[in-house]
């Protein structure tokens, strides 16, 4: 049993419409300590090459809630600018937002416990996405 005292998270994205890591998007991390209490934002951080964020700011001791904030607009709007040269009516500018994303951000929360680490991983396409708590 361990015996630190705060709890970790790590995360990833897949981009699950081409099969590949989601490089290039921002994440944010923000904290609590109860139901009742206020977040605290305790800054981000951006996916690298392999969709993986490793640098995700550390959890104050007594956090019970976090939430992750993926800003998917910018990650979809420069993979739609890839994709219309290739086709003229890709599936994922059609039906988008107004600023070209479905899901301009994804904001997941969950609860901790100290000592132990949560990777969350996010698998993402243009108009849908799941997560789960991973190892």
């Amino acid at each position: 049993m361990s015996t630190d005292t705060t709890a970790s998270v790590s995360t990833h994205i897949l981009d699950t419409s081409i099969g590949r890591p989601a490089e290039g998007v921002a994440i944010t991390l923000a904290a609590r300590a109860g139901s009742d209490a206020a977040w605290v934002a305790l800054g981000g951080s951006a996916t690298d090459a392999d969709g993986r964020c490793k640098d995700l700011p550390a959890l104050p001791v007594g956090t019970t809630h976090v939430r992750l904030d993926f800003e998917t607009e910018a990650y979809f709007l420069s993979k739609q600018n890839q994709q219309a040269e290739a086709q003229q009516d890709a599936p994922a500018n059609r039906d988008s937002g107004p600023d070209g994303a479905f899901f301009p951000e994804v904001a997941i929360t969950f609860a901790v416990k100290p000592g132990e680490h949560y990777h969350v991983p996010l698998l993402l396409n243009p108009f849908g996405y799941s997560v789960y708590r991973g190892s």
